[in-house]
């Protein structure tokens, strides 16, 4: 039986990745940060026969406690693991500052997911052929690393800080690999295009807007998963994987560079 999780996974393509593998026959855990999707995750699995099978996690992943206790939780449930999926997103058009003292978004889109990562690397290195997931922009040429302002404090702005953010959650996977020299676990980098996953943090009147596009515009979620099953059930040679929907970019994507990801991890060097 394969065993993954899924950050993210009560919305958009992280509810629908968790329900394919759990309509599969898959040990499923979802972590999400509302109660009410986390339940209608499990009344699904309650339909299917599948109650033991699903398990849903309560997180709000900005929180660098929260991810380490998600991990504890994890480990608690499961032996090892095949996958981790990371599709945990927000957006934040004003700027919000963590406990921790990180940027909104780059709280979910790289401390997160760094902790995570790092914290089940043991249980995925038991798995059969373990891969993470990290779904989100690839190879983007535009924005940068503020490294004098990681928090953005100074000139906020919504797509400078989900630029950063972007960039920030390559750099990590970059890192991820260099640190695990010896290890069997894949780092996939996914973009899906243009997703009609739900705009639920944005406030009206854009919000509506975002649907009328999304509908005009947008793929299917349905749609948009399919090239991360295809790609988890017959994993790519190469440790770092880096995907547009279907097409292979390589390892030689712009944005991250070996020398950045050392130092982004200097400069985050407290989550070790």
């Amino acid at each position: 039986m394969r065993e993954l999780v899924v950050s993210g996974g009560t919305t958009g393509m992280g509810a629908a990745l968790a329900r394919h593998y759990l309509d599969r026959g898959a040990r499923v855990t979802v972590i999400g940060r509302n109660p009410v999707r986390g339940r209608e995750f499990l009344d699904h699995a309650e339909r299917i026969g599948a109650a033991g099978r699903a398990a849903f996690i309560p997180a709000d992943l900005t929180s660098v406690a929260e991810n380490r206790r998600v991990v504890a939780e994890v480990a608690a449930r499961h032996e090892f693991l095949d996958g981790l999926i990371l599709t945990a997103m927000r957006t934040f058009p004003r700027r919000v500052e963590t406990a921790d003292g990180f940027e909104g978004h780059f709280s979910l889109y790289y401390t997160s997911r760094y902790l995570l990562s790092r914290g089940l690397t043991g249980l995925l290195e038991r798995g059969e052929s373990p891969m993470i997931v990290s779904v989100g922009g690839v190879g983007t040429r535009k924005g940068k690393i503020h490294w004098d302002d990681l928090a953005l404090r100074e000139n906020y702005g919504l797509l400078r800080a989900m630029l950063q953010a972007g960039g920030a959650s390559e750099l990590q996977a970059v890192a991820y690999v260099a640190d695990h020299p010896e290890g069997r676990t894949k780092y996939l980098l996914f973009h899906p295009g243009y997703t009609d996953s739900g705009y639920v943090d944005l406030p009206q009147p854009k919000r509506a807007l975002m649907k009328a596009m999304a509908k005009l515009f947008a793929q299917p979620v349905a749609e948009a998963i399919a090239p991360i099953t295809e790609l988890i059930g017959a994993p790519p040679p190469g440790r770092l994987l880096a995907y547009d929907r279907r097409e292979a970019l390589g390892t030689d994507l712009p944005t991250p560079a070996a020398g950045r990801a050392r130092r982004l991890g200097e400069a985050t060097a407290a989550l070790r």
